[in-house]
């Protein structure tokens, strides 16, 4: 788990400095210290597992957080453009592999968690929860954005995966998204310029959104309020919000739920090392204490195999996977008894 050797990940030539030439020989140091200034926060080797819901992985060979949009574009368009950039929220729906993440992590924080309420809508920064984004509208009397208490993450992760629930997706409520690109400049674009489809946009390359504005409707607080009280018992009821998940784990194929598929294919509680197929939803995976990256990406891919034979059905991961892999998972077992409720 320690440092990435430049080599491994950016070729024998050695890696990019910041001027786009390349270090190489006894030159060659960690990234951290190629990469330009900013006024947030840069840290090497950072351990990306205390951030994920699945409390899994390895680390980020350098984790920016920068301090506000101005900071974020100065940063990338001062990078090599060979560079590996990803952006990542909450990590509610990720995966994060044992081997870690080559090349540059961007993470918001406070300075992207604004959430400001306007007659017909409201404006937030991708930091910002997509429950405390429900919450404000709903305290405000602004109706049409309760389905987002029943999405686990950020703005920027919904927007980015257009996240839906409860009937309702990012699709139809967004108005616009403040995205800068991985060259460091920032446009707004406007919903149909995204490309959003089914747990889908077309974001630009290495794009980091950092802001977006939803539509809504004068209602009454006390009935949003109720609706948002109705989401969240159904979630409490019918998913393992308390276990260390990473929500739905594959989309749902057309005319079909997914949950429904694995269930039928036996893999209801079917577990591979610490990994486990929740008892309570099957379209989810649990980590029961002790598992590793490969053990949960190694069970999916299990599942989707007894899914495929059983139904012809290919299941698409729902859950983004990035990073190295590390050692192969064990064998899939099925537990002689339920140990998850």
């Amino acid at each position: 788990m320690g440092g990435f050797p430049a080599r491994a990940a950016y070729g024998a030539a050695g890696r990019p400095d910041a001027a786009g030439g390349i270090v190489t020989g006894a030159a060659l140091t960690h990234l951290i210290d190629q990469l330009p200034q900013l006024r947030g926060r840069a840290h090497a080797d950072a351990m990306l597992a205390p951030t994920t819901w699945f409390r899994v992985g390895g680390p980020a060979e350098v984790l920016v957080r920068p301090a506000d949009d101005d900071d974020l574009c100065a940063f990338l368009a001062a990078l090599p453009p060979g560079l590996p950039v990803l952006p990542i929220g909450a990590a509610s729906n990720l995966i994060v592999r044992d081997g870690g993440v080559p090349g540059v992590v961007v993470k918001l924080a406070r300075g992207f968690g604004e959430i400001r309420l306007e007659a017909d809508g409201i404006v937030a920064g991708a930091a910002a929860l997509d429950v405390t984004v429900a919450e404000h509208a709903a305290a405000a009397g602004l109706a049409g954005l309760e389905f987002l208490s029943g999405i686990p993450g950020t703005i920027g992760g919904a927007v980015a995966m257009n996240a839906g629930a409860f009937g309702s997706d990012v699709a139809g409520t967004l108005d616009w998204a403040e995205i800068v690109t991985r060259s460091g400049e920032k446009r707004r674009c406007g919903v149909h310029e995204l490309g959003l489809s089914y747990r889908h946009s077309s974001l630009p390359p290495g794009g980091v959104v950092v802001r977006a504005r939803f539509r809504a409707q004068p209602g009454d607080p006390a009935t949003i309020a109720t609706r948002i009280a109705e989401i969240r018992a159904h979630r409490e009821a019918t998913q393992p919000v308390r276990a260390r998940t990473g929500g739905s784990t594959f989309r749902n194929p057309p005319g079909m739920k997914a949950w429904e598929l694995i269930e039928a294919a036996g893999c209801r509680g079917l577990a591979r090392g610490g990994a486990q197929v929740s008892t309570k939803h099957c379209n989810f995976l649990i980590n029961t204490g002790g598992a590793t990256a490969s053990d949960i990406e190694g069970l999916g891919e299990e599942v989707r195999r007894r899914v495929r034979e059983a139904s012809g059905v290919e299941l698409e991961w729902e859950i983004r996977r990035i990073g190295v892999p590390g050692a192969p998972a064990g064998p899939a077992t099925l537990p002689h008894k339920e140990n998850e409720t």
